[in-house]
């Protein structure tokens, strides 16, 4: 329970989580200091000032006690003395959460100040009107009823006027040190993120520059290790290309001699219906080759140019429509979005292909736009799969349980879409259709730059 409420209460960036650290390391190495300077250098400090000035207020008081009664009237009148204390007078100074430590070194010297005089020599603290101490003198022996109580100034070691300073100047280097270690802390996560962009990159497709390995040691090492890492699938990325373009060659020209043996070698009466499945065969190899290319590819070279996606989706509608499928349209109004063209249409091509062959009816295409992403969805009303199966068929030669009765796929239909989806910055997402059905998602954000 506290661990997961610890996770909660933490930032969730490093600098954040460093900067927290060095800002309460800073604010306790400074509270610990000033406990550490109160404790041992200013009470003791204060309690030999309050031990000094009990002498020098019993040596008053002996004055007083041995002056005569007509040179003591005297004495008292210029020492203010006064038969009661003033109403401003307490017995503690008043609590200040400001200058809690004032109020501190004022109660340390009161409690040592009473702790060397005599109980019936009570002391009064009085702030307004003046910082001033009242002490009560013994009664003179020819007067017994009438003690004197007299103001006296309080050592400026009571007031704690000199931590003024110094409580200022700490608080200043804590901030100093708070500032340093966040600028610090900032040049240490530059790299960090340098190599989080470039990561984002390769894992869209796009190849990011070498990252500079100049920095810190541990740093330097990771960006070093990034950097062969992305060689190392580039080169893999070449060498699926160049053997994948090297099969569909290789392959492709015996099934065109093959095509044409087929033709020479029937005779003009025989039977058609193998010539007719012998095509389909190689028509369905034919369609399997392409789709390993276009997978291979899915329009890394090509630029991308700001078009409307409403008018490709129409064109496609139009195109399936003479070939008597129906999409219902729903198109709202969109922003211009950089798109690869013929990568676009490969993507929205394959979808509605999905949807006629698996889905079969209910086909539809609608797109919206938020202030964040431009969508595009289409469904159907097929027999809808869990959201596992639906995750699945992302991956590569991945297919449904209801293309099981369908020949002539390779799995690669949602792959292809995904990756060009990807390439756009954008992500492919399934989601259960009202009423029935299932569409797909194609969201591709605002403001990202396709790749």
């Amino acid at each position: 329970m506290t661990r997961p409420l610890l996770h909660r209460l933490l930032p969730r960036t490093l600098l954040a989580r460093n900067i927290a650290l060095l800002i309460a390391l800073v604010m306790l190495s400074q509270v610990c200091a000033l406990g550490v300077l109160l404790h041992y250098v200013q009470r003791p400090r204060v309690e030999r000032a309050a031990a000094v000035f009990a002498t020098y207020v019993t040596t008053l008081d002996n004055l007083l006690a041995a002056t005569p009664p007509a040179a003591r009237q005297g004495l008292t009148a210029r020492l203010d003395a006064r038969a009661q204390a003033p109403d401003e007078a307490a017995a503690a100074p008043p609590p200040n959460l400001m200058r809690a430590y004032r109020t501190y070194q004022r109660n340390v010297f009161l409690e040592s100040l009473r702790a060397h005089l005599p109980a019936d020599m009570p002391a009064r603290w009085q702030t307004l009107g003046g910082q001033r101490l009242w002490i009560r003198m013994h009664a003179p022996a020819d007067a017994p009823q009438t003690p004197y109580w007299i103001a006296l100034p309080i050592p400026e070691d009571a007031q704690g006027n000199g931590l003024d300073a110094a409580i200022l100047l700490s608080l200043g280097l804590g901030a100093l040190a708070a500032l340093t270690g966040y600028l610090i802390q900032r040049h240490l996560n530059r790299p960090l993120q340098e190599l989080t962009r470039a990561a984002r990159r390769v894992s869209a497709g796009e190849t990011p520059a070498p990252l500079p390995t100049d920095g810190p040691t541990e740093i330097a090492a990771v960006s070093g290790a990034f950097n062969q890492m992305t060689q190392a699938l580039q080169q893999a990325e070449a060498t699926r290309a160049l053997m994948l373009a090297g099969i569909s060659h290789d392959i492709r020209t015996p099934l065109t001699k093959l095509r044409l043996s087929m033709a020479m070698a029937m005779p003009n009466d025989s039977d058609s219906s193998f010539v007719v499945a012998a095509e389909s065969y190689l028509d369905q190899i034919e369609t399997i080759l392409q789709q390993f290319m276009d997978y291979a590819g899915s329009g890394e070279r090509e630029q991308p140019e700001p078009g409307d996606l409403n008018a490709l989706i129409e064109r496609l509608a139009g195109d399936f429509a003479g070939l008597g499928h129906e999409f219902e349209l729903s198109l709202a109004t969109l922003p211009a979005v950089p798109y690869r063209p013929i990568s676009m249409m490969r993507l929205l091509m394959n979808l509605m292909q999905n949807a006629i062959v698996y889905g079969g009816s209910g086909l539809a295409v609608r797109s919206w736009a938020t202030r964040e992403a431009v969508y595009v969805a289409v469904g159907d009303r097929g027999k809808g799969l869990s959201a596992q199966e639906l995750e699945q068929l992302k991956a590569p030669f991945q297919r449904g349980r209801n293309a099981r009765t369908h020949s002539g796929g390779t799995g690669l239909g949602l792959a292809i879409v995904e990756r060009i989806a990807r390439l756009h910055g954008g992500s492919l997402e399934f989601h259960t259709r009202e009423g029935g059905g299932l569409e797909v998602w194609v969201v591709l954000p605002l403001g990202a730059s396709t790749r």
